[in-house]
Formats: C-alpha cells, structure tokens, sequence
C-alpha cells in the first residue's frame, strides 16, 4: 500500500482551520448576533415604556396643577394681563426680550399677589421626580412664541412676560386639542435639547383658552430611569450568551467535532498498520459513536467496510490470477460504493407529502456517480446529484469523499451555493490529481414547496410544469466543484405546486449512444418522462431506463446512468 499525503501546515494554522475552531467561531458569532439583538430589542421596548410612563407622569401633574390653580388662584386674570401687554407689543419691542426694558413693561404684574401665589403653588408640583420644570404659559398662535406667565424654576426662572419661540405644530396641537387623550409635544431645541412637554390648558367662564399648565420631561429624567435596568439587562445577557455558549460548545464537541476527529484519527492508525503490514487490526468497530445521524452512519460505514477489507484481503491472499484478484477488487468497491448510496425504498414511508426514487448504474463495476437525499430538519430534502470527472475506482474513490464533504456542509443549514462554496474550497485544498465534480443541490421546503437550488456545471433538471408536460429548465450554471478555489455559486427558487415533479440526472442519460453513434439527447429523453406524467417516482425512471434500453440496444453502455425523480405532493 503507498503511502498517502494530507495538507501540511504549522500547527497555530491547523487550529486555526480545524472544524473545532470554525465551530466556535460560528457559536460565538451566533449567540453574540442573538444576544445583541434580544437585548436592543428589550431596550427599546423598556426605553418606549419608559417614555410613556414619564408621559404619563408629567400629564397627571398637569392636572393636578391646574386643578389647584384653578381653585386657589386668579390665574385667569394674570394670564389675560400678560397676553393683553404681549399683544400690544410691536415686533421690535418683542425682539428686546431679556432687558430692563423690555422687563419693565410687565414688573407691576410680579407684584401681583396672584403672581406669588402662583409660584408657590407651582413650586410644590416641581419637587416631583417624573419632571424637570412645571409652569403657567400661553400659546401665540400669531408669533408662534411660548409666553411665560409664572416660572418656579430658580436654575432657569424666565421672569412673566419672557417668551420662546416654539414650532407651528406644537402651538397648533395644544389650541386645538379637543380634551380627548393626554396633551403632550416631544420636539427637539437647542437650549434644552430633547424635550416632552405635557399641559393642560386653563379656560375663563366662557371657555376660552386663557393659559397651559405645562409640565417638561427631558431626555436626562428618562436616561436616569434606565440606568439601572440597562446594567441589569446587559449583566443577563450576557450571562445567558455565554451559558449559551457553553452549551452549544459542548453539545457541538460530543455530537460532531470528537466523533469526525475519532474517526479521522482511526482512519490514520488503519493507513498506518496497513503500511506497516499488520493484519487482523479492528480500527472501528469499538468506535461506540451513538449520534443517531449521519455521523454515526459514517462511522458504521467505516466499521462495514474495515470488516470488508479483510474480508477482501483473505480473499484476495487464495487468488492466483490477476484478472481475478482485479473483479474481486472492484467486486468489494462496488460493494462500498453501493452501501454509501440510500437504496432502501420507499426512502421515508412515513411520509406522505413527497414520494422519492433514485438509481445508479455504473458504466463498469464502479462508477463516479452519485446521487443523496436526506432530512436536514423534519421540513427540508436535501437532493444531490454528481458526476465525477473520469471513470473506475479513482473516480468512486473521489465520489465517496465529495459526498461526504457535502452531506457535512448540508447539515449546517446553509444554502445550496453556501454548500458548494464549501466543498469546492475544501476539495481544491488537496486535489493533486485535479479531478472535478458536475454537482446540481436543491433543497425543498416540504411545507410550502420552495425550492432552493444551485447547478455547478451539471445537467438542466427537467419539471413537470401546470400543463402536466416534463420540460427541461435550462437554469444558471456555476463552475464544476474541484476546478478552482473560491468559485461563486449562485441559488435559484422554484415553488412546486402538489403534483409537480423534478426529474434530474446524469449525462449518461441524454450522452447514451446507440450503434449508429447517435445521442439519446433530451428530445427522447423528455418524450420518456412524459409517457405517463402520472407515474411514481420509481415508474418514471424506469420509463426512462426502458427507453435507452431500446435506444442503446447491442451497445455496451460508456457512461453511468444515474437518476433521481421527487413527486411533491404537499399536504393535501
């Protein structure tokens, strides 16, 4: 036996690149997306409620306030005072806000008793924790100004008379505000930044609208508010996260990373007994791998074909003649190719929402292609369908690893390019024979009938349409898997509908040659598939099988002949 070669590198990158280490880098990228997100989410949604409480807050001090103005004071009059003065004011008297002159025009309304009383029950409301400031003011709607009647606020008192200007909108929503819901403005200024004000107004004997009660709520009372729930939140997130982690870490480890480096570990000691011509050795079947998936059905693969091995070589040893130790050779590889291949049918019995047939006929005793199918979840098939570059054992031999390398990467939960991407990327790593691989990957959402695909230099599946007619859909291809490292892939959909069918195959179908050295070509091909659209999966491809039997009668056959039909059916 000759001795075999993996890809050499330093050990940091050999970590760096081994599947343990793209397993946590794609937990922790995972869970720290997850968390990140979740906690946003929680934030926002406290930071909405949060606003709305102190909405709510400032508006009940609102009423309160101007209940008690209402009844203990002569706030009516004050106020009519002040707009009375406002209003004779011209536009430059108005722009002298601030100065002693302008100041002068109201400072016999400060010592109004009422004016006091104002301020000192204003103040009392001012003490409450939901509000920065609590005042008496009135809307202009002709100057779009805030004028201010009674302040309490001693860090920023604005003396009677002073005014803001204020939006168009505001000055609007608080006139016209018909007494349903709570009255409240959030708008942004330069001087107190963001800022919800919430009033309620204070009318005279007619009814009119003489002045607001209006209390502030600035973005410094919400922030303050959240402090506490932002540090707690943050801590069990990410105290979930990293128990997350852990989690996912561990069960990733025992249920995939430990068994594929087992089994890659014996596969190393089984080359290495048989360089060194020890016999009899078992390398897997104490394996005790239990992961109930295809892990555990690689592993028993490996078990059956180590026990075939010997079981060949005991052979081969009473074999004299070449041409016979060659057939028993082939006669075992063909038993191992077989046996990675799914050939029990039905494949699912107990589900009815599709029905599923696939063959494999070699050209010789082994072949180089293949075809998979298998649940990714209890509501996505994966199908695969390949076709090795050249013939005989070396093309079987590539064939196994490729599928392997994809029924891995599909159980991910990628996509049909993702998955190819992958595998590409890994066969080119170490392809020193340069051999490639024609692949076409759908993946069917059983539920709704979406299908995903990609093509990487393969066959054009053929589709049952809505007119009941097998076509051939001449989708988008992509370079063959092995070719060159790095290839873009590209996905396709399609929606089957209950009662379409996908028919998808080798070129050994439409390349089958007869003794006139014509094509099967897909005309025939097609003319096969619609003899009866009505047909099983399993009656299809043996309408098709029947019609190059006839086609290629007396000609041995020069390709594989490898197919695969899906009826969806839906859930009817």
């Amino acid at each position: 036996m000759s001795a075999k070669s993996v890809n050499k590198t330093g050990a940091f990158v050999s970590r760096k690149r081994s599947l343990e280490a793209k397993a946590v880098r794609s937990i922790f990228v995972s869970c720290i997306i997850i968390g990140l997100s979740t906690l946003l989410i929680g934030l926002a949604i406290y930071t909405l409620s949060l606003v709305r409480q102190y909405i709510d807050n400032a508006f009940s001090v609102s009423v309160y306030a101007s209940q008690s103005v209402n009844t203990e004071t002569e706030a009516v009059g004050l106020a009519e005072a002040v707009m009375a003065i406002y209003d004779d004011l011209s536009e430059e008297q108005r722009q002298t806000i601030g100065t002693d002159s302008y100041r002068s025009l109201f400072e016999h309304l400060e010592s109004d008793h009422t004016y006091n009383e104002l301020l000192q029950l204003l103040s009392q409301y001012y003490r409450s924790d939901s509000i920065s400031d609590i005042y008496l003011a009135m809307y202009d709607e002709r100057t779009s100004a805030l004028v201010y009647i009674a302040d309490p606020d001693d860090s920023n008192r604005l003396s009677i008379g002073d005014w803001e200007p204020v939006s168009e909108t505001e000055t609007r929503k608080f006139l016209n505000w018909d007494g349903q819901g709570k009255l409240y403005d959030v708008s942004y200024t330069e001087k107190y930044g963001w800022l919800c004000t919430a009033g309620v107004p204070i009318t005279d004997s007619e009814g009119k609208v003489c002045c607001f009660v209006l209390a502030d709520v600035s973005t410094e009372e919400v922030w303050a508010g959240m402090r506490t729930y932002v540090l707690q939140i943050t801590l069990a997130m990410t105290l979930i996260v990293l128990v997350l982690i852990l989690v996912l870490y561990k069960k990733l480890m025992s249920n995939i990373v430990n068994p594929i480096n087992l089994i890659a570990q014996r596969a190393g000691l089984y080359a290495s007994d048989k360089l060194a011509g020890v016999e009899e050795s078992s390398h897997f079947a104490d394996l005790q791998i239990h992961t109930g998936d295809e892990i555990e059905n690689l592993a028993n693969t490996m078990s059956d074909m180590e026990r075939d091995m010997v079981t060949y070589e005991r052979n081969l040893a009473k074999v004299s003649a070449d041409k016979e130790r060659i057939e028993t050779e082939l006669l075992w590889a063909n038993r191992i190719q077989s046996a990675m291949l799914p050939s029990s049918f039905p494949a699912f019995p107990d589900r009815t929402d599709f029905d599923l047939y696939a063959s494999m006929t070699p050209a010789k005793e082994v072949g180089g292609d293949f075809y998979d199918f298998f649940l990714v979840d209890d509501d996505h098939l994966c199908m695969v369908i390949a076709d090795v570059s050249g013939k005989g054992v070396p093309a079987a031999l590539f064939m196994m690893a490729a599928k392997i390398i994809i029924a891995s990467n599909s159980m991910l939960g990628y996509s049909p390019s993702k998955i190819l991407s992958l595998t590409n990327n890994t066969i080119c790593s170490n392809n020193k024979e340069e051999m490639f691989v024609s692949v076409w990957l759908g993946i069917l959402e059983l539920s709704t009938g979406k299908l995903a695909a990609s093509n990487a230099g393969h066959e054009y599946p053929a589709i049952l349409d809505d007119r009941g007619v097998f076509r051939v859909f001449r989708d988008r291809h992509g370079l063959v898997i092995g070719a060159m490292e790095n290839t873009p892939y590209k996905d396709y959909e399609l929606t089957l509908k209950p009662g379409q069918k996908i028919f998808v195959y080798t070129d050994g179908v439409p390349e089958a040659t007869n003794a006139s050295d014509e094509l099967f070509g897909e005309e025939r091909m097609t003319d096969a598939l619609n003899q009866n659209t009505d047909a099983s999966a399993r009656e299809i491809l043996d309408n098709v099988t029947k019609a190059i039997r006839v086609f290629t009668e007396g000609v041995e056959p020069f390709d594989d002949l490898t197919m695969l039909c899906i009826d969806y059916k839906g859930n009817k």
